[in-house]
């Protein structure tokens, strides 16, 4: 049609007034031939503005009317049509919905009349009427039109609102039954002799077992076989393995007709690499010795749909209580974790947030949720054994397991996201879990959901209202009934009972579920305005614990923080305002024993971990600054070094903690995103998982500036209850060791030198009395016995070592070296750097050893040979009796030990050539070996690797235990702590162990050759 320039037809008006998106199309449809009779008719263009798509409807019903054989059906067709408004209804919504079932129907335009009938078994059709729909199939072509026939009359109920979600996939499940029956039936046929030697069952799984499966999904079985009398058993398995593989090809091979679905068999005993068909004794066999976790759960929705129906019940009265007794087994509690920590690493960046089944807030959450609730209280409340999602979660409600209300909104969610989901798939058919991303798409769906006015607006506030509901499902149906049960507040409501309660403490991780009760009673019971704040906080908080590796550890770390601060205005006001408070609050507290231990000696440093920047960690001339001011208030020594001890305590708290949450990671910003901008250091590799590196750079910087800063402070005092102004003597404080690389860790001794200089007119005895006094008291005030941390100073590797004196002047330190040195010595100076006192003196020790540590020429071949023999003898006798060589962070293979002597060794034959090597930190120095040529990228890389990962497990045994340690810890939870501090999951100690041995295993191939010359 024509429409001169500036105006537009009255029929082009009305299309754009009915939803039409491309009127001038609509109007040439409409203009054709075959709707030559209803083209003008008001109730047809109603109808079709009415479905989902308009554009869409009118283009599948031309091509429907183009495809009836005659014109006699044709006008049958268009008659019924408006004479008929349960046909109007549901073929224009169908047409309007799904392009691929207006294929169907172009493909087979007699199939329009499958609609027209309107009774009442027509409007919940079961097993029974799908099986008649599909009785006439012979062949897998036949049986793919009649599949497809009933599926139309499935989603004219759905999108006219007949059926709601949870009836249209019930529906769905007992086509597939029908389906599956029907297969079963054709291959039975084509091998006689093969179904009269066996018996087979067909076990639906997943969703179809769940009789809430999806518009195109795989169909999950289990195949169960058993002989016939006078049949050999291994005969009679290879009969029915013929036969569901057949039932498999002829629901799964695409033909003319396309596909049914896939038919997917993969979650039977040993998966794909077990035999297709198994007894139930072998089943049984199986599920007793070797199952997962994730086995029981999925066999909570097995249901015999095919196949030898007694078998088929017998399968299921035998795995029952292999399922509901789940919960029990050794293994439950860290499967769970690691289940519920899934990660969505494996979809794509950029396809995440349109996820609907994988996604945050998908619907794998929920059901994950349910299936875990079932499995916890399911065993002793038979009502809870439904594989239904939905109608499980009205049973958990029922029973006061799960909130009302939660269960009404995770209700709505769910059934919001299945709609959703049902649209998406319905459109082409096709296995989709993804939000489109064109309008026209989100347009149709928006509408086909009931939003007519602003479908796009409308459909995004409601998927991310729905997303946001199921993002908290774990708050809501894990841990707030656990807060109900407890508190008491509301008489008459269905709540957890106490043995239910501490059957779902033992589930979440908590070993001790009895004294957990008694904690959140003590926090939460109560009508104060401080009970309701904790009410609102610990469900919170519960679901952070128990993604560590100690729960119990967390709650009370949590209750005795809540008690010392309780009273105070700001504190629960910080936990509940602040977004990060509370979960680094949580982190901190169940990651361990030393951040608690820090923590609960000085509970007011909790407000660190609301503030944007209290991460941060504070630089040795700021630290210095703060602990000179408290020495210069403070009455005495002894009070001067207890308010330096003080200020470490504080700052190690905040060193921990950044170390931890950047280790963990938090809610919103997993594995160190949430504390890279306020530590302003990279924190987070390119992965986007935390930077192990950096994590260990960023805690031997803070850990050495503040033990520099302390050793600062501790010599004031000293010098100042002492000697007042006038100390003799010029005093410098030399850092060896990784104190001196400025790579402390939290279990590490300062190892230092002491250097004075007499002052002018001063004699050298007094000088070295007054040196002595200082020395000794520095020492002995740093370890006084006191709620702060001690600092054991470690002056070892000054010359003569404990036989000498604890100070020199440098004149003797000269004549020392000139002397008496030996090459370990010069070794040892290697990592010489002043931390404290005269910066002159220090200065000038490091320009008397810097040609003892970088000789001109570098080492002589005697030299090298004796540092070899040093070290070999070192691993033979000094590694601890009973130690695993393997795991030893520090003398075993590959560890801190064979890394640190190869690369000083490098530093002592090069350093006097290469500027780069003179430092003394040890990941510096082999970067800068590699960048001058003298180690292999690939072996610098293997060697700082191992290096890296030696110094973290070592941090991580002192965070966990709270003291140090150079080995893994023996006890399960301990080992399961380090394994969280280094990103394994729960139940992969032994993947973190086989880690740590391969990686020490490649290290220590490299110092074979580059260390021993091997």
């Amino acid at each position: 049609m024509t429409v001169p320039q500036g105006r537009r037809s009255s029929t082009f008006t009305r299309l754009l007034r009915h939803g039409f998106t491309d009127p001038s199309t609509a109007e040439r449809l409409l203009g054709a031939d075959e709707l030559a009779a209803v083209r003008t008719d008001a109730v047809l263009l109603d109808a079709l503005g009415a479905t989902a798509d308009p554009d869409l409807a009118l283009l599948g019903l031309v091509r429907l009317a183009e495809a009836q054989p005659d014109p006699t059906a044709r006008r049958e067709l268009l008659d019924t049509l408006l004479s008929a408004k349960p046909l109007r209804d549901r073929l224009l919504g169908v047409l309007g919905a799904s392009e691929a079932l207006a294929d169907h129907l172009a493909r087979h335009p007699g199939d329009w009349r499958a609609l027209v009938t309107y009774e009442a078994a027509d409007l919940h059709p079961g097993v029974e009427e799908f099986e008649r729909g599909l009785a006439g199939a012979t062949d897998p072509v036949s049986l793919r039109v009649a599949y497809r026939r009933c599926l139309l009359s499935i989603a004219a109920r759905d999108v006219c609102g007949t059926t709601d979600v949870a009836e249209a996939a019930a529906e769905l499940a007992d086509l597939a039954t029908a389906t599956l029956r029907a297969a079963l039936a054709m291959a039975e046929r084509a091998a006689p002799d093969d179904a009269a030697s066996c018996r087979l069952a067909v076990i639906a799984m997943g969703k179809c077992g769940g009789h809430e499966l999806n518009y195109v999904s795989d169909v999950d079985v289990i195949f169960v076989g058993e002989a016939v009398d006078g049949v050999e058993e291994g005969a009679a398995l290879r009969a029915a393995t013929r036969l569901a593989a057949h039932l498999m090809r002829i629901c799964s091979e695409t033909t003319v007709e396309g596909t049914i679905w896939p038919v997917d068999a993969n979650l039977r005993p040993e998966g794909r690499n077990g035999p297709l068909v198994r007894t139930l004794s072998s089943h049984l066999a199986y599920y007793q010795r070797w199952a997962k976790t994730w086995e029981f759960q999925a066999l909570l929705k097995a249901r015999p749909v095919a196949g030898d129906t007694d078998l088929g019940k017998e399968y299921a009265a035998a795995v029952a209580p292999l399922v509901w007794g789940a919960a029990e087994r050794e293994n439950f509690v860290p499967d769970v974790q690691r289940m519920r920590r899934r990660v969505v690493e494996n979809i794509p960046a950029g396809e995440v947030d349109r996820e609907l089944k994988l996604g945050p807030g998908g619907l794998r959450d929920v059901e994950f949720a349910v299936q875990m609730l079932q499995l916890v209280h399911g065993r002793a409340d038979a009502s809870l054994r439904s594989g239904t999602t939905l109608d499980a979660l009205a049973a958990l409600a029922a029973g006061g397991y799960v909130g009302r209300v939660d269960a009404t909104q995770l209700d709505d969610a769910y059934r919001f996201l299945r709609s959703l989901e049902h649209r998406i798939q319905l459109h082409r058919l096709r296995r989709t879990h993804l939000l489109p991303e064109t309008d026209a798409d989100l347009r149709r769906i928006g509408r086909s959901l009931g939003m007519r006015t602003e479908p796009l607006t409308d459909l995004a506030r409601a998927w991310k209202r729905h997303t946001s509901v199921v993002r908290r499902l774990h708050e809501k149906l894990f841990y707030r009934p656990l807060l109900d049960a407890v508190a008491q507040l509301a008489p008459g409501e269905s709540r957890l009972s106490t043995e239910a309660a501490r059957e779902r403490l033992v589930a979440l991780g908590y070993a001790d579920p009895v004294a957990a009760l008694r904690h959140l009673e003590a926090l939460a019971s109560g009508v104060t305005r401080k009970a309701a704040i904790q009410r609102t906080l610990l469900p919170v908080l519960l679901g952070w614990f128990a993604d560590s590796a100690d729960p119990d550890a967390g709650l009370l770390g949590f209750r005795k923080v809540s008690d010392a601060l309780g009273k105070t205005p700001w504190y629960l006001r910080l936990l509940r305002d602040e977004g990060a408070a509370a979960e680094n609050l949580a982190r901190v507290l169940s990651a361990g024993r030393l951040a608690p231990d820090l923590l609960l000696r000085a509970p007011e440093a909790v407000a660190l971990l609301g503030d944007e920047r209290g991460l941060e960690p504070r630089g040795r001339g700021i630290l210095e600054q703060e602990v000179l001011a408290a020495v210069r208030r403070a009455n005495g020594a002894e009070q001067a070094v207890a308010a330096a001890r003080g200020v470490r305590r504080r700052e190690l708290f905040r060193t921990t903690a950044a170390d931890i949450i950047s280790s963990y990671g938090t809610q919103e910003s997993p594995e160190g995103e949430g504390v890279r901008a306020a530590l302003g250091t990279r924190v987070v590799a390119g992965d986007g998982r935390a930077d192990a590196g950096a994590l260990v750079d960023r805690v031997g910087l803070a850990v050495s500036d503040l033990t520099a800063a302390t050793l600062a402070g501790t010599l004031r005092a000293v010098v100042r209850e002492g000697f007042g102004d006038d100390l003799p003597v010029r005093f410098a404080v030399i850092g060896m060791g990784r104190f001196g690389g400025r790579e402390l860790g939290y279990g590490s001794d300062a190892d230092v030198l002491f250097v004075h200089e007499p002052r002018e007119g001063v004699d050298d005895q007094e000088a070295a009395k007054a040196a002595g006094a200082v020395v000794t008291e520095m020492r002995r005030l740093l370890q006084l016995p006191s709620a702060d941390p001690p600092l054991l100073v470690d002056a070892d590797l000054r010359p003569e070592g404990k036989s000498g004196p604890l100070a020199r002047t440098l004149k003797s330190y000269a004549a020392y070296y000139r002397r008496w040195s030996l090459v370990w010595e010069a070794q040892a100076l290697l990592r010489a750097e002043p931390v404290a006192g005269d910066a002159d003196l220090g200065r000038a020790f490091i320009d008397l050893v810097d040609p003892l540590r970088y000789p001109v020429e570098g080492l002589g071949d005697d030299a090298v040979r004796e540092i070899r023999r040093l070290k070999a003898r070192m691993e033979s006798e000094r590694l601890p009796r009973g130690a695993d060589p393997t795991l030893h962070t520090k003398l075993g293979r590959g560890g801190l030990s064979d890394v640190e002597w190869t690369v000083q060794l490098l530093q002592l034959q090069h350093g006097w050539a290469e500027p780069g090597l003179r430092t003394t930190r040890t990941r510096a120095a082999l970067h800068a070996a590699c960048a001058a040529g003298l180690l292999a990228t690939e072996d610098a890389a293997t060697l700082d690797e191992a290096w890296v990962l030696a110094t973290r497990v070592r941090n991580a045994v002192m965070l966990v235990r709270g003291r140090a340690g150079d080995t893994f810890p023996s006890d399960g939870r301990e080992l399961a702590a380090v394994g969280r501090y280094l990103g394994y999951d729960a139940g992969t100690v032994g993947v973190m162990l086989d880690d740590y041995r391969r990686i020490t295993r490649r290290a220590r191939a490299v110092v074979e050759e580059r260390f021993y010359g091997a």
